[in-house]
């Protein structure tokens, strides 16, 4: 009974093998396992939804419009049907079918393993143990196109580091990426093997980057720069109060005249620009760090971790007495 259900699980996987493109990541090998490594790789694949056409992940294109982002949790039962429809093709009567529901078991507790491996470097301890819900989001925005590096960040808790802080691939508090993938030029998949808390959706932070920002009615644009200190490069104004409003170039509203922006700079003589700006000086007022979104249950710090007496009561009674 076992090695017929084996051999129709291994002409299955063969088939699979002369399709299927290789892994990206290095899977269980075939030694003691309920099916080939072809075949666990590729419904591996399968239950992270590869291959599945887009129009069955969002029934109509106005449930994703644009700039937007749409959260989920995976329904493990449609990913079994997904599976046992994709094993079924192996089976050709009754009898395959019924050595195939005997080896099921087995199967989904690879399937379950294999897939929270599949983003495993190479190096590191393969993940085990019973497997958790799936979420995910779908994002549908400019900022996919335009930065297709973008960094996605998931917590079981808010962290407490600041914009600033980096975050190691085996930080106890991050939860793992089990899928980011580009499904169109400005859509964007994400899957996590959990629930999170906060999620972070981070600008990509290789290069240096320019930017304004900019405001769109209709077919006009507009733009506001924030200038910065030449000492401190700390902004002039945080609440905006001195920004300078971008020129674009007669005809074009998409391209900044340079030379009148400096101009403008000069306003404001902190920023150096009445004596004239160089490259580098440029450069200093027109540098944007890699903007992040956060998304989930930011929690506020206790007032005891913001709040700290420096001074006794006591003494300070005893100086408004004196006075």
């Amino acid at each position: 009974m076992i090695n017929k259900s084996s051999d129709i699980l291994e002409r299955l996987g063969t088939e699979i093998k002369k399709t299927a493109r290789s892994p990206s990541t290095e899977f269980k090998r075939d030694e003691n396992t309920a099916m080939p490594a072809e075949l666990r790789n590729w419904l591996v694949r399968l239950r992270l939804l590869e291959g599945v056409p887009f129009a069955n992940l969002v029934a109509d294109s106005e449930l994703l419009p644009q700039e937007s982002i749409r959260w989920f949790y995976m329904d493990r039962r449609w990913t079994d049907a997904l599976v046992q429809g994709s094993l079924s093709v192996g089976t050709v009567n009754s009898d395959d079918r019924i050595q195939i529901d005997a080896q099921y078991a087995a199967i989904r507790a690879e399937l379950d393993t294999e897939e929270r491996n599949v983003r495993r470097n190479k190096g590191m301890a393969r993940l085990a143990g019973q497997p958790g819900p799936i979420t995910g989001f779908l994002l549908r925005s400019a900022a996919v196109s335009g930065w297709p590096g973008l960094h996605v960040r998931a917590f079981n808790v808010d962290p407490e580091e600041g914009d600033q802080a980096r975050f190691k691939e085996d930080d106890p508090r991050r939860i793992r990426l089990l899928r980011l993938e580009r499904l169109a030029p400005a859509v964007l998949l994400c899957m996590f093997d959990g629930i999170p808390k906060v999620v972070h959706i981070e600008e990509p932070r290789q290069g240096v980057q320019f930017g304004f920002k900019h405001k769109d009615n209709g077919s006009q644009r507009s733009a506001t720069l924030r200038p910065r200190s030449k000492t401190s490069f700390e902004y002039l104004a945080e609440d905006g109060s001195k920004d300078v409003d971008v020129p674009f170039r007669v005809g074009s509203s998409g391209v900044v005249d340079i030379r009148r922006l400096s101009d403008a700079l000069a306003a404001h003589p902190e920023t150096g620009a009445a004596d004239g700006l160089d490259s580098a000086e440029y450069a200093l007022q027109l540098i944007r760090f890699p903007w992040r979104q956060v998304f989930g249950e930011i929690q506020v710090p206790p007032i005891g971790s913001m709040f700290r007496a420096s001074i006794e009561y006591a003494p300070m009674v005893n100086a408004t007495f004196k006075l």
